[in-house]
């Protein structure tokens, strides 16, 4: 086909050139036509528009070949804005205590966790992301409401988080607020499930129990022996000689969000899948026991009995605890390690189920994949046990993200096989999957989106990523290569990672560093929000020993200090002593009737109350967390 010259342009020999001359009559309302690279005539008809072309140009609409050009956009067209208007599915995974021992992140060469790695090498692994606080409750609240623990005032594992933030829209309810219907199943939150959030959870969002049955042993401990009443009851390990149906747990939060993604639903979903293990007790099922044979246990690659000379007193007094060396003591460091590593096979195991699952369903090519873990986990790094530091090896966490082509924020997907070395945090997650979903931004959130970083992983990054530790003025900061710790007393560390990747050699006190640390420190928070402790009502109530029961037992104080609240239900004075480690009572006032005081205190005390002639009514033992110790009426 060719067209003798007009309005001064040059011959058309292309069919491109057809629809370049659109463009011509049409002008800048010529996107009403045309959109996604093809013509769309039929959006006209279907707008009951009359198309009217000048007279030149009805040899080229009429020739066959723009005909079939017309008919094949407006098929494609169709199907194109079909695509825009659907929305992704978000499954959004949480692994509860688990550090980098996964094979994709090597931080122990025995770590089995086929799953998670063929799930990184679907999607986009970040090797430098980092949980907002190193303890469940904080760093759950951050990822779920998308608020910072520094403007939350949510630092510590013994806040309530509605208490704290008793307005603050979740996830999964500004998911549903934009269509999606949101679900779960196992722990998402600190125990509990917060059922305004959800349109449906297994086990029923009204019990507000995340926790569906679990196969325990009927005598405890099994491995390690109790410590004292500082001691966390559920620090124990051991197999179970059953099947993983009849363990239950977390094979039954994988059963039933497996049933949600095998089915077709009406409305997008967001779905969340809480993985409990590899928090503690780490008893699963034999099998995944025997895949860590106990004279074959290799201790953690970041141990260094030296670790802490060089720390300064707030690190070194951080760091040793009696976790670690009560495990010591009873020969029990590989096989915690065996169960350390088992329980993650188990939880990867689980992990393997709901990705199958969703491979298997309907849902396959149009669901966002989100795998996280709360925060890390030390077994014997820094002679630490248990979370709650600032170091890398309980900030850093696995985080694994794919995205299907076609999503809203990332058309083009993501790219299978991607590793980022950019330093990311779990605040993050909320922005990000608005972004990906195509719901509009929350404006409350803190975090910044990595969407970016999902398209180009090696791009420009201003970015730190900001971790907060149990009470205000005390944080890390990660870039990509260093990581800066702060204590609210002004002791700080400094690490090169790229070459000292356990943080074995602390840089903060070397004059040729003060730079360095002052551009670190630049992206801390100039203020911070006030600690709010929980109500007397949200907290452990300690076993009342009337008198007669049992005798007084002496103290074993041993820990850090933290309050007990003390209550007199009783209509007359009582008196408040504490008894020391021989027996002797030590004066603590007395508690009018009715009234209420804090006691500063430590694990393992004793406290005995009398009546006001000093007459034995009975006894508490502090347990290992902030508790009130009410006196009973009678």
């Amino acid at each position: 086909m060719i067209l003798k010259k007009r309005r001064g342009r040059e011959n058309w020999r292309h069919p491109d050139d057809c629809i370049n001359m659109l463009f011509g009559v049409f002008g800048p309302e010529s996107h009403e036509i045309y959109r996604n690279g093809l013509p769309r005539i039929g959006f006209c008809c279907r707008m009951g528009l009359r198309v009217e072309l000048p007279q030149e140009l009805h040899v080229i609409v009429n020739h066959p070949f723009f005909l079939f050009l017309a008919l094949f956009g407006l098929s494609i067209s169709s199907a194109v804005e079909a695509a825009e208007s659907k929305k992704p599915n978000v499954l959004f995974i949480s692994m509860d205590d688990l550090n980098d021992w996964i094979g994709c992140l090597g931080g122990h060469p025995q770590a089995k966790t086929p799953h998670i790695d063929r799930l990184a090498a679907s999607g986009v692994l970040f090797t430098n992301a980092h949980c907002a606080a190193p303890a469940c409750n904080p760093s759950r609240t951050a990822i779920m409401t998308g608020i910072s623990p520094h403007k939350s005032g949510v630092y510590d594992n013994r806040q309530k988080m509605r208490e704290v933030l008793p307005e603050a829209e979740l996830i999964p309810r500004y998911f549903s607020r934009h269509g999606y219907w949101s679900a779960g199943s196992g722990k998402i939150l600190h125990y509990f499930t917060d059922a305004r959030s959800w349109d449906d959870y297994f086990p029923p969002k009204e019990t507000e129990d995340p926790f569906p049955r679990t196969l325990y042993p009927e005598t405890r401990p099994v491995s390690l022996p109790r410590g004292g009443p500082w001691q966390y009851i559920e620090t124990d390990w051991g197999l179970l000689d059953v099947t993983d149906e009849e363990f239950g747990g977390d094979w039954l939060v994988a059963q039933w969000i497996g049933e949600q993604l095998s089915k077709k639903h009406d409305n997008p979903f967001f779905l969340a899948c809480g993985i409990y293990r590899p928090h503690e007790p780490w008893f699963v099922p034999k099998k995944y026991f025997d895949l860590f044979p106990l004279e074959e246990i290799e201790l953690p690659l970041g141990y260094r009995e030296d670790d802490l000379d060089d720390l300064p007193p707030e690190g070194r007094r951080r760091g040793p605890n009696r976790y670690f060396a009560h495990i010591q003591k009873h020969q029990q460091w590989k096989q915690a390690i065996q169960g350390y590593l088992a329980s993650i096979a188990f939880a990867d195991a689980m992990v393997g189920r709901v990705l199958q699952a969703l491979e298997d369903g309907p849902n396959r090519d149009n669901t966002i994949v989100v795998l996280w873990s709360d925060h890390g986990w030390h077994l014997g790094e820094k002679q630490h046990w248990q979370k709650f530091t600032a170091w890398r090896v309980c900030t850093r966490v696995p985080l694994i993200v794919r995205v299907p082509r076609g999503a809203p924020g990332l058309p083009a997907g993501t790219k299978a096989g991607t590793r980022c070395h950019q330093p990311v945090n779990l605040l993050s997650l909320f922005p990000t999957l608005t972004q990906l979903s195509g719901l509009p931004k929350k404006e409350s959130n803190d975090g910044t989106s990595i969407v970016p970083l999902l398209e180009q992983p090696d791009g420009e990054w201003p970015h730190v990523s900001m971790t907060y530790l149990n009470r205000p003025g005390n944080f890390s900061v990660s870039d990509r290569r260093w990581r800066y710790i702060e204590y609210d007393n002004g002791d700080c560390e400094l690490y090169d990672v790229e070459s000292d990747r356990h943080e074995w050699m602390n840089l903060a006190a070397r004059a040729e560093y003060a730079q360095r640390i002052a551009s670190l420190r630049a992206h801390a928070p100039v203020t911070f929000a006030k600690y709010v402790p929980a109500s007397d009502a949200a907290l452990p109530k300690l076993q009342w020993h009337a008198a007669g029961d049992s005798s007084t037992p002496v103290s074993q104080p041993e820990g850090d200090p933290f309050d007990v609240v003390f209550t007199n239900e009783r209509q007359e004075p009582v008196k408040v002593y504490g008894i020391d480690q021989v027996g002797k009572r030590n004066p603590f006032g007395t508690l009018e009737a009715g009234w209420r005081k804090p006691y500063r205190t430590l694990p393992g005390a004793v406290f005995l109350i009398t009546d006001a002639d000093e007459n034995p009514l009975g006894h508490f033992v502090v347990g290992d967390r902030a508790a009130h110790a009410i006196v009973p009426a009678k």
